[in-house]
Formats: structure tokens, sequence, C-alpha cells
């Protein structure tokens, strides 16, 4: 809220007044009566709330940055977005990735701003008129809804005319090239090992038609944590075993080579370890992820800026979206961030209209695992995000 929508008020629109309604003093930033209040998606079920609601009549305009934070029609924050929306006379809903996993998931951010002329009000109409059910397992719930062919595009020119788009490329052309590389290496042979039984079991269950959904899901995240280096023995807040070192030690490598960098991880085991890497390697750094507090963000981006640190770690839900951290001029992404809306806006955290240099996106992949597939989908402008059956069908 501060390092992004603060800043550019007072660089781009100096003559409006704001407030920040952190969590902390919500009420307090709407008793000030600025022009623009700055709310994050988790106050939208406060403002949606009895306390919150007396203050909208203040306000005509609402604008909802990171639009694709509502694609979940089911989510509470969807939920309350649409209670809010009638409050507003005008409604503006903005992303920087707006290609979906699905047409479904253009259904709710549509409706936020049309009221559903367009894509009508019902959710489960909207799905049935664009998908089809496809069984993917013996149960009677093993499905997934799969668009039908063609029908991106006809959704497409229904909202084509409250559709506007201006592509970054196009509009900030003072700002030097991004760089993609991919840094590969080989998974150790005890690695291999078990990372090979892992997916030839899930080969063996996609054959055998026993795979659902949910289970896909699970065995696609143990094999990219098995690739990674490291595996939790059970939850993922108990103990983990680090089976294979390359991974860290390459990207401190990385960070080594460079003045400023920002590290992108997935699971709290490779934070850790990728944190004693820097500290043995006496590698400034900092952590942005779920469990540092905002007031501590704002501290960590502004020390970041000023060259305090020399890389920062981050989780991709949190540091993903809304950081500017244009001292930088290298994105690492650890291990594939499952998610190209947020792989996207992982690299606009230094390739954005404040950087003045050249800047690289480093993909660190292992060969011959799914790592591999992954990037290659996540870069596939015409893909939608696929699941395990997917990335194994060729082994299949």
């Amino acid at each position: 809220m501060r390092s992004a929508w603060a800043a550019d008020i007072e660089k781009f629109a100096p003559q409006l007044t704001y407030s920040i309604a952190s969590a902390e003093q919500r009420e307090d930033a709407f008793q000030l009566a600025t022009d623009v209040v700055i709310l994050n998606t988790d106050g939208v079920k406060w403002l949606e709330s009895k306390a919150g609601r007396k203050y909208l009549k203040d306000f005509d305009h609402l604008i909802v940055d990171e639009g694709t934070a509502f694609k979940h029609a089911s989510s509470q924050r969807t939920k309350a977005m649409m209670k809010l929306r009638s409050a507003f006379t005008h409604r503006y809903l903005l992303t920087g990735t707006p290609n979906p996993n699905s047409v479904t998931e253009l259904w709710a951010p549509t409706l936020i701003v049309d009221d559903g002329q367009r894509l009508g009000t019902s959710f489960s109409r909207f799905r049935n008129s664009t998908q089809v059910p496809e069984q993917i397992g013996p149960g009677i719930n093993h499905i997934r809804w799969v668009d039908q062919p063609g029908i991106a595009a006809a959704v497409d020119v229904l909202i084509s005319d409250i559709t506007i788009r201006h592509a970054f490329e196009d509009v900030m052309t003072h700002v030097p090239a991004n760089h993609r590389d991919t840094k590969r290496f080989t998974l150790n042979k005890k690695t291999k090992a078990i990372y090979d039984k892992l997916e030839h079991e899930a080969v063996v269950a996609l054959q055998e038609n026993v795979v659902s959904a949910v289970h896909a899901a699970s065995l696609r995240t143990k094999l990219l944590q098995v690739a990674s280096g490291a595996v939790y023995a059970g939850d993922e807040d108990g103990k983990y075993e680090v089976v294979d070192r390359q991974r860290y030690d390459l990207i401190a490598d990385l960070v080594d080579e460079r003045d400023h960098s920002v590290v992108f991880f997935n699971w709290r085991h490779q934070r850790d370890e990728l944190a004693a890497t820097f500290d043995k390697r006496s590698v400034s750094f900092a952590v942005i992820d779920g469990s540092v507090p905002q007031r501590e963000r704002d501290r960590i981006v502004a020390d970041y800026q000023d060259g305090k640190y020399q890389t920062l770690l981050l989780h991709p839900r949190t540091g993903a979206h809304g950081l500017t951290l244009t001292r930088g001029t290298t994105t690492i992404i650890a291990s594939p961030i499952y998610e190209a809306d947020l792989l996207k806006q992982a690299v606009h955290r230094v390739y954005r209209g404040d950087q003045k240099k050249t800047t690289n996106t480093i993909l660190v992949c292992a060969s011959d695992t799914v790592e591999e597939k992954v990037y290659a989908k996540l870069f596939d402008k015409e893909a939608r995000m696929t699941d395990l059956l997917d990335l194994l069908e060729t082994k299949a």
C-alpha cells in the first residue's frame, strides 16, 4: 500500500490526499476524509461489515488493483466485494496478468464491474454454458471442468467493450529490456532415484486411472519439492530432509555475482536453507513472507531500495504484488511458481517503470524433471495452466 500506491499518488497525482487503511487503523484512515483511501485485500471483508459500510457513502469510485485476487467466486473476499460493488458509481479492475487458467475465472471480476450484464449473475449457469465435466478418476466426484473449444475467444468478445489493454512494453518504452535465462543443473544420484520412483508411481496411477484432482495436485507438489532439494517428512509445518544442496549453492552463486537481486522461494524449507546458505557466505538479506508484519515489510523495502541488502527472499504470494524493488536488476526464481500470474508479477518487481538498468530473470531448473514442463507451460502465452495429468502425459 505504501511502496506502490502511496508513492505513485505522491509522484503522479500530488494534488490528491490519501490515507492508508492498514489493519490496525482502518477506521482512522476513513475518518481523515481524504480523497483516496488505500485498503488491502484483507480489509475488504471489514469494509463490507457494519463497521466499514458506514464510510461507503463518502466515495463513488472503486479501483480494484490485482483483480485476480477476486477470481474465485466462492472465496470470502470475493463474496464481500460482490456485496460492496453496488455502493460505487464507477468501478475499475486492474490486473497485470489477465490470462486466466479458465474462462470461469473471468466471471467474478466481470460481475464486480458490470453487475452481470455480459457474463450473467449465476456462476453455475455460466460454468455450464462454457465448460464440460471430464472424468479423471473412478469416483462420482472425480471430475474437472474443462473449457469448451473456442470459448475463451467468445468470452473475450463479450467483455471487449469494457476492457482496455496497455502492454507494459508499449507504455514503458523508456524502461530497458528484461532478459530471461534458465540455469539448469542435474540432481545428484540419491535425489534422482527418489524423484524417479515418485514419478513412476504417478505414471502408474495415471495409467490405472486412479488419480483424483486432489491427488494429482499433491503428487505434483511432492515432485517439485523433491526436485527443489528438500522434502517434508509429513505435514508442511513439520521437519524436512535436505537431499540435494546444489540448488541452494547455485542460487547463492548467482546472488554473489550481482550487486542487488531478489529471490522468490516456494516453501519454508527452501527459505530456511537459502537463508542459512546466505548467512554462511555473509550475504546481507531480508525475508518477506506471510509471517512478516506490514510495517516491517515497508521498512525492508525502503532499506533495500537504499542499498542496505544485497538480496531479498520473497514468497510469491506476499512479494509478487505491490512492491517496487528497482534497486535490484535480477529476479531469481528458485523453483517454478505454479501460477502464471504470480510468476509474471514477480518479474515486475524489478522490471517496472522506475527501472533505469537492463534487468534479468533467471529460472533455476533441475534437468529431466517436471520443472522443465512447468516452466514451458508458464511461459506459453497460449497455454492454460495444467495439472500433473497433462505434465506426465508423455510418460504415460
